[in-house]
């Protein structure tokens, strides 16, 4: 047997049906007074958002945008305040590197100028005396007929000093000049005291400008006591210069 459906009769209502529908619900809901108190919030609803495939854009409030501004700049701020502090303590170090390197520098030329100093230094080698016989005088008692040196006044004992920075070559008898030291001075010139009672330094021994070397006496041939100084370009006789312009050549006037 053959069953037939009513037309319309199970078949889903159409959007105009459920539209109409709804409008009537909503009237019936309003004469209640229901609709005060449930309709708006139902109808200000936002439709659920279509599913299109898009990504959406969130929008933010201006409060939120000016808050990450403000971060981003605080980070820029402190990243520019350490770079700058970084800079400032490089050139911290920079400068105090320069400070300690010219100190050095300054203190390598205090050094150099004390050495200069001390190697350009002479005094006389017997203090406050003058000489009493001078160089080339003429004499009998001499073996080469003249004087190879100057004498100084001294008595027996008076200190005797080395004229200036050297190393001590000779240091003993010396025959006709009796106790003797010869010094190589340093620049390549020596210097020969004569006549010493005593000798007070060695072969070898650096003495400076000042230092004693020795007491004179009246050692070797001598008529009585004094010092015999020479000036030589070498440690033998007969390489004598000039004393007093030695001397004089050095700062020291006798």
């Amino acid at each position: 047997m053959a069953f037939t459906r009513a037309t319309g009769k199970h078949r889903r209502p159409s959007r105009m049906h459920r539209t109409t529908a709804r409008a009537a619900g909503v009237a019936a809901l309003a004469t209640t007074g229901v609709v005060g108190t449930l309709a708006a919030p139902a109808l200000a609803a936002e439709p659920e958002a279509e599913q299109t495939g898009i990504t959406p854009v969130i929008s933010i409030g201006d409060s939120v945008a000016e808050e990450i501004d403000a971060q981003a700049a605080a980070q820029k701020q402190a990243a520019l305040d350490a770079a700058a502090r970084e800079a400032a303590m490089e050139a911290a170090r920079e400068r105090a590197a320069e400070a300690a390197e010219e100190a050095r520098e300054a203190k390598e030329r205090a050094a150099r100028e004390a050495e200069r100093k001390r190697l350009n230094t002479f005094v006389a080698p017997i203090t406050a005396s003058y000489v009493s016989t001078a160089y080339q005088a003429g004499s009998s008692l001499w073996s080469s007929g003249s004087h190879t040196g100057i004498d100084f006044h001294a008595s027996t004992g008076t200190t005797v000093h080395a004229v200036g920075v050297g190393t001590v070559v000779e240091a003993g008898w010396g025959g006709a000049y009796g106790n003797q030291v010869v010094i190589r001075m340093h620049d390549g010139t020596y210097t020969q005291y004569g006549h010493l009672s005593s000798i007070g330094v060695s072969v070898g021994q650096s003495v400076s400008a000042g230092q004693q070397i020795g007491l004179s006496g009246a050692t070797g041939n001598v008529t009585g006591p004094h010092l015999h100084f020479e000036a030589r370009t070498s440690a033998e006789y007969g390489s004598d210069i000039d004393p007093v312009a030695y001397l004089r050549s050095h700062g020291v006037n006798v």
